[in-house]
């Protein structure tokens, strides 16, 4: 297939086909939205994060009927951590709207009537006041119906704005509506829908049990998670997005925020087109684009080369620490003409190969007791582990196994050591949970593999081990 291009990247209007009069070609003249007749009506194909509804192509405008059910209701913001989400048809983000230019969109909001509060939705995509909040404020038990022409084409929030505005944002209420162009977007092989925001909580990140909204921490712009799709862990592991080798694939991404900006990027992917916040300017070859809070773009790649490919928030705290960082897992045949891998490996000597100093000190790398093995063994793990399996060894959830109190580690010394070695691929379960990820192989020496696991080995609930140089050289020679 032939690496897709934008079609709003050649114009955010829709074009007339030139006509021939008196054998010279009309100028071409842009189509007034709110003239474009209407054929029929439809109801709206609505999809959960991160599925989308089938293209749009090339069908006529017509009336598209929206209904959406608002539920208040309880689910898992991170492993043990509860929240009571507020949302637009019992999923976060809401469900994905998919239209044409000139659509006439009827929705119908309904306030399910054990919901405890009023809502309504202001679309991005409207044009009128409020963004139709005004018109759809609705009591529980109630619902509303109003209408509005699709007149822009692009990708556009849609979120609940009820005051206080930020609070039934931040607690779930939010989602996408795509406005195809005249004619339909170029075909890719795979789209995905993927929305980041942020969760403020009144206990600290991790912290189990049901965790009430913080209206401090949300004025203070202080999250405790940042997420893609409404939770930790929501795109990773056998949720992690999928694709094949050569495919196109096209991200509609948006960021309500409330708060922060997104820095999205694919780490060992690049952007082969970008629709800068989602409108007709189009960047190509984008290592990372910026997304404003209440903002989206359409980012489209085609995937060259197999593996697991992490989406994350390039302010890179969010992603390993609060919970912004998905997968895209492309299978495939390896192509060394793009990726060959580590083809070398070796010990680096800025002085050269026999550095002479005076009265050297003895060397700090090599342990002499089972305590100096554990001392030198945390700085290895937070100069090389602490990002994925964090500062306790809890891990992130549903991406990264815990080292704390590990029955995985605990079996089997010598596993432990070939997966440092050598990597591991899931999918494998680690005290009742089940990971699905990918732990390439590290770059240490023996000594740097038995100091980091006896570290680990002997903090958090685990078993005491010592292991030695040796212990790493068997294994490595196996």
């Amino acid at each position: 297939m032939k690496k897709s291009i934008s079609i709003l990247a050649l114009s955010s209007i829709v074009l007339l086909t030139a006509c021939s009069i008196n054998g010279t070609e009309e100028e071409k003249k842009p189509v007034d939205p709110t003239q474009i007749m209407i054929h029929g009506r439809i109801t709206a194909e609505l999809t959960d994060a991160p599925n989308v509804p089938p293209p749009v192509g090339d069908r006529r405008a017509k009336v598209v009927e929206v209904s959406l059910e608002i539920l208040e209701k309880e689910g898992e913001l991170a492993d043990g951590v509860k929240y009571v989400y507020w949302t637009f048809g019992g999923q976060v983000p809401g469900k994905f709207i998919r239209t044409r230019v000139g659509d006439e969109v009827k929705v119908t909001l309904k306030n399910n009537p054990n919901n405890k509060l009023a809502h309504n939705i202001d679309m991005h995509a409207v044009t009128g006041t409020g963004g139709g909040a005004k018109s759809s404020l609705v009591a529980p038990g109630h619902e509303v119906t109003f209408e509005f022409k699709t007149l822009h084409p692009g990708l556009y929030i849609y979120h609940c704005a009820t005051a206080p505005v930020g609070m039934h944002i931040a607690n779930g209420m939010y989602g996408l509506i795509l406005v195809e162009p005249e004619g339909g977007l170029p075909e890719v092989d795979r789209e995905y829908y993927v929305m980041q925001s942020e969760f403020y909580t009144k206990g600290k990140n991790g912290q189990p049990g049901l965790q009430p909204f913080s209206m401090e921490k949300a004025i203070a712009e202080n999250p405790d998670y940042v997420v893609f799709n409404g939770k930790v862990g929501a795109l990773v592991g056998d949720n992690a997005l999928t694709a094949n080798v050569g495919e196109t694939v096209r991200i509609f991404m948006g960021n309500i925020g409330p708060n922060l900006i997104s820095s999205f990027h694919i780490i060992g992917e690049h952007f082969d087109n970008v629709n800068v916040e989602a409108g007709s300017l189009v960047n190509h070859d984008v290592q990372t684009t910026l997304i404003p809070a209440g903002g989206a773009a359409m980012v489209e790649l085609k995937v060259e080369v197999p593996g697991t490919f992490l989406l994350v928030d390039h302010s890179i705290f969010r992603a390993f620490n609060k919970g912004a960082l998905g997968m895209l897992k492309v299978q495939g045949k390896e192509d060394e003409k793009l990726f060959k891998g580590k083809i070398e490996e070796g010990v680096y000597h800025p002085e050269g190969g026999a550095i002479q100093v005076t009265n050297p000190a003895p060397k700090a790398s090599i342990a002499a007791s089972k305590d100096d093995r554990i001392t030198l063994g945390k700085q290895v793990y937070l100069k090389t582990c602490i990002a994925c399996h964090q500062q306790n060894g809890q891990g992130i959830p549903s991406a990264f196994p815990p080292l704390s109190g590990s029955d995985f580690l605990n079996a089997d010394v010598n596993r432990a050591i070939d997966v440092v070695l050598n990597g591991k691929t899931g999918p494998f379960t680690v005290n009742g949970k089940s990971f699905n990820g990918v732990m390439p192989a590290q770059v240490l020496t023996n000594e740097e593999v038995a100091n980091v696991l006896t570290y680990v080995y002997n903090n958090w609930g685990n078993n005491k081990s010592e292991i030695t140089p040796s212990m790493v050289a068997e294994v490595k020679n196996q």
